[in-house]
């Protein structure tokens, strides 16, 4: 009896031993996300509106009411939103409208970075804006010739703001804004 019972002790303890061994469990190293995009292409978009501009390939442009535009980011989800006025003798008033749907982001904006704009050859004038933090817009500018177009933009992403997921979209995209306002010319 009692080696029956030493043999099953044993049998106990080994079968034990076998089923408690694993690999050790090591810690996974930090990642980061990585988004790649492709690198921008632009093209010269023509309408019969007062103005033209380079835009990326990759962007889709919809929606042509009154000169105003929507250029859309399907695989960002984001779009930009151009609106036209002309000028008629009413430029303090749009300058002061653009200048305060930029600040209404002030209250989840970590700071607003103001980078003025002159072309004098082209008479293109204007602000363009960066708006850090969870704010619903990451870049907005204005663009005026003073006396006859005012164009502003803006880009919105579709999801719940969080500058820090949506950085490198943002920053890809205000490239585009950056280029769009830089080639903008008047006819």
């Amino acid at each position: 009896m009692f080696k029956r019972n030493l043999f099953f002790i044993t049998l106990i303890f080994v079968a034990l031993t076998i089923l408690s061994c694993k690999k050790d469990v090591l810690p996974k190293p930090a990642s980061h996300l990585r988004l790649d995009y492709p690198e921008a292409c632009y093209a010269q978009f023509e309408s019969n509106c007062p103005f033209t501009f380079e835009m990326n390939v990759d962007a889709i442009i919809k929606g042509e009411k009154e000169c105003g535009f929507t250029i859309s980011y399907p695989k960002m989800k984001a779009s930009i939103y151009l609106t036209y006025n002309p000028v008629n003798g009413n430029i303090n008033k749009l300058l002061l409208d653009a200048q305060k749907l930029t600040y209404k982001h002030v209250i989840k904006a970590d700071e607003i970075v103001e980078q003025p704009y002159y072309n004098r050859q082209q008479k293109v004038f204007g602000m363009f804006y960066q708006v850090d933090g969870n704010a619903a817009t990451n870049s907005q500018f204005y663009a005026t010739d003073s006396t006859k177009n005012f164009i502003t933009g803006s880009v919105y992403f579709y999801a719940k703001p969080n500058f820090d997921s949506i950085m490198p979209a943002a920053s890809y995209i205000k490239n585009d804004m950056q280029r769009l306002m830089e080639t903008l010319k008047w006819k």
